[in-house]
C-alpha cells in the first residue's frame, strides 16, 4: 500500500504522521509526506515529540509534492491530508483522500509548554487516526 502525507510546510504534521506510520505499518508500505511549500527544516518540536515514542525523524528533511517519485504518485493508495487553518494542498490523483484536519502545533505565539503540549496533542490524535486507520485498510 502506497501513503502519502499532505500539508503545506511538511515541517510538523506530516512528518510526525510519516514517522509514526511507518514504525506501525512496517516496510510491507511505502510511506511519504510532502508539502506544497515545504519549510527549510524539519520542526524541532515534531523531532522532540516522536523521540518521546521511540521515533527518530531528526534525518528527514522537508520535501515538495514534485520531489517524490513518480512512480509512487501513481500508484497512491491514500492521500492524507493534515491541515486545519491553511488551505491544504490538493493532489489530482485516483487515490482515496482523507482530511484529518489538525491545527499547526508550530504556532509561533506559543510559548515552550504551549508548544510542547500542541505537538503531544498532533502526535497523540494522528496516533489513535493511525490505529484506527490500520484497523480499516491493513
Amino acid at each position: 500500500m502506497n501513503i502519502l502525507f499532505l500539508c503545506v510546510g511538511n515541517s510538523a504534521r506530516s512528518q510526525i504522521a510519516e514517522g509514526i506510520a511507518r514504525q506501525m505499518f512496517g516496510r510491507s508500505h511505502t510511506i511519504h509526506s510532502a508539502g506544497s511549500n515545504p519549510s527549510r527544516f524539519v520542526h524541532p518540536g515534531a523531532i522532540d515529540t516522536l523521540s518521546d515514542l521511540d521515533i527518530d525523524i531528526s534525518k528527514n528533511k522537508p520535501k515538495s509534492i514534485e520531489d517524490l517519485d513518480t512512480s509512487f504518485i501513481n500508484n497512491l493508495d491514500f492521500v492524507i491530508t493534515l491541515c486545519a487553518e491553511e488551505i491544504c494542498p490538493v493532489l489530482p490523483t485516483k487515490a482515496k483522500s482523507l482530511r484529518w484536519m489538525h491545527e499547526d502545533p508550530a504556532n509561533k505565539k506559543f510559548n515552550e509548554i504551549e508548544s510542547k503540549l500542541a505537538f503531544k496533542k498532533v502526535r497523540d490524535n494522528i496516533y489513535n487516526l493511525l490505529k484506527k486507520f490500520m484497523i480499516d485498510n491493513l
